[in-house]
């Protein structure tokens, strides 16, 4: 199935064919951002109602997460039909007038792309399990027991257990790697990459400027079908799961992450290439993330960027985490490009999870906009929402319910954006929404904090405006990069701009170096600290230094000139 061409629907062509380097990305959970028709369950039409915010903001793009037909299982991460809008969402129509609106308000549209697995319920998988020989018979990772009837190899789901299940009218296993109802594609086969090659130029056609290609890693498995081999207690580093899952227990070598996968992501990039549009890649493994992000985004001919794990970390990562994270970025994807991310929709919000004071939580917002890398800011995350508590009665999350309660699942995260806190439900939807809207949410919503000029919100719009004013920080390399006790600092530089920036990660006073140069301060808005007579950089708790160089100055001797 094809679309006619929207050629209204696309921006028009973008001068700069690398918009995407350093962009600031507004990732939007469509249940839970704006219900327009009285359901309880946020909506297209909603997403477009409120797009003045986002614009307002600052940001370059939206991400949508998945609104494809689905049985909801996973809540939209199980497709059905990736040609379509899911009723609950809106319909086609409804789409086109949301890219409509967001170009309109100069915002980029990227949407999830769920390719690795559909539903069980998609019209593919059920010709495919129909019989051996059928003509879709190969599109889904499918095979037979062992002599003693026990699935294939060792391989587990992330969701818990084995991702193999038993079907009984093909009697042999199906490969997920997340729900039992999410079979995994099999990209070994030909026609299985040129489908989903046409769902790709069906919504790039539709004017989608970009996609979040879910899971990109688990594209293709080991055709042999290896075990994986186990680690032990010390080598394992639960990011992808949490640490009470034993799938952090493997070295997944051979269920994911295999070099064929690279054939598809450069059919991939040429169909991007020609729509100007890009794609930005979730990858996912505890031992080797960074180097797959070096792999997958390296060369010009693969993805553009790929997300990053690496600061969606259980504990605040402190300034020797973070140096040592960009110094091995740099080291094995020094020409790739990461996307970073505090907050998600599959991990508690990072004020909560890594029990920020509100200064802490500005810091780390003004040193992400500093990193080299695009940003993706997570819904909600601009009024520093903490993650709200679900009782278990509450809970909609199918990982939350198999892990309770060592792990709560996502619905935490996941609870209505607070427009406003003239009722219980946060000026979200008029009825009871999927989720309850936590109370302590209302006292942060988003009518609240714009009539206060102290309120975080302000905070991330001057934060991001920031960023947006100085190449530095959108393209720009990241050099002398070093942890000075609990000050990071790194010196950013583009097209002879050269900005230093030291971020104090604690809540007490810490002193760092300058570097050799005339430096003028910057960001003072943001808090930042200027000279102390003694030359040196003296920071309050949590609080940056942003400086830039004289432009005359080539080498030069220490020295400050103050500059608002």
């Amino acid at each position: 199935m094809k679309a006619k061409a929207e050629s209204d629907l696309r921006t028009v062509h973008n001068p700069d064919p690398e918009w995407w380097r350093g962009a600031v990305i507004y990732q939007i959970y469509p249940r839970s951002f704006q219900d327009s028709n009285g359901d309880g369950i946020g909506d297209l039409l909603g997403i477009a109602r409120r797009l003045p915010y986002v614009a307002s903001l600052g940001v370059d793009a939206v991400w949508i997460s998945p609104f494809f037909t689905s049985p909801m299982k996973d809540f939209g991460y199980d497709v059905s039909d990736y040609y379509d809008v899911d009723p609950m969402f809106g319909s086609l129509a409804d789409f086109d007038h949301l890219v409509r609106a967001a170009h309109d308000h100069h915002l980029k549209v990227f949407i999830d792309l769920v390719l690795s697995h559909t539903s069980d319920e998609h019209p593919w998988f059920r010709e495919s399990r129909s019989s051996r020989d059928n003509p879709k018979a190969n599109w889904y990772v499918w095979a037979d027991a062992r002599p003693d009837g026990t699935p294939p190899n060792n391989w587990l789901s992330i969701f818990g257990g084995s991702s193999w299940q038993w079907d009984t009218t093909r009697c042999q296993y199906y490969l997920h790697n997340f729900l039992q109802a999410q079979p995994d594609l099999n990209f070994h086969e030909p026609e299985v990459q040129k489908t989903l090659l046409e769902v790709a130029r069906f919504w790039l056609d539709r004017g989608v400027d970009g996609f979040r290609l879910d899971t990109v890693n688990f594209y293709t498995h080991d055709a042999q079908l290896r075990n994986n081999p186990p680690l032990s207690a010390d080598q394992r580093n639960p990011i992808t799961a949490p640490a009470v899952n034993p799938y952090t227990w493997q070295d997944h070598l051979y269920d994911k992450t295999q070099p064929e996968n690279l054939v598809f992501l450069r059919k991939m990039r040429a169909l991007l290439n020609e729509y100007d549009a890009a794609a930005v890649g979730e990858v996912s493994d505890d031992q080797r993330g960074l180097e797959i992000l070096g792999e997958y985004t390296t060369g010009g001919d693969l993805l553009n960027m790929s997300y990053a794990f690496d600061l969606l970390s259980a504990h605040a990562p402190s300034a020797a985490y973070i140096a040592k994270v960009t110094e091995n970025l740099h080291r094995v994807a020094g020409l790739g490009w990461a996307c970073w991310a505090f907050s998600n929709h599959d991990v508690p919000r990072h004020g909560t999870r890594w029990k920020l004071s509100e200064a802490g939580y500005r810091c780390y917002l003004t040193l992400m906009m500093c990193l080299r890398g695009s940003v993706c800011l997570y819904q909600g995350e601009e009024l520093g929402l903490p993650e709200a508590e679900i009782a278990f009665e509450d809970l909609q999350d199918p990982y939350g319910k198999t892990m309770w309660p060592a792990f709560k699942g996502r619905d935490g995260c996941r609870t209505p954006m607070v427009w406003d806190a003239s009722n219980q439900n946060g000026g979200f939807s008029s009825v009871r929404p999927w989720l309850p809207v936590n109370h302590d949410h209302l006292n942060r919503a988003v009518a609240t904090q714009e009539h206060d000029p102290a309120a975080v919100l302000h905070h991330y719009r001057r934060a991001v405006s920031f960023r947006r004013n100085h190449p530095a920080l959108r393209k720009g390399s990241l050099t002398d990069i070093g942890a000075d006790g609990t000050v990071l600092r790194f010196v950013r530089e583009y097209d002879g701009e050269f900005m230093f920036c030291a971020f104090n990660l604690s809540g007490e006073p810490a002193v760092t170096d300058m570097p050799e140069g005339k430096w003028h301060q910057v960001g003072i808005d943001l808090g930042s600290a200027g000279p102390a007579p003694d030359g040196r950089l003296h920071l309050g708790p949590w609080q940056p230094a942003l400086a830039l160089r004289a432009t005359h100055d080539k080498k030069g001797g220490r020295g400050w000139q103050t500059s608002g």
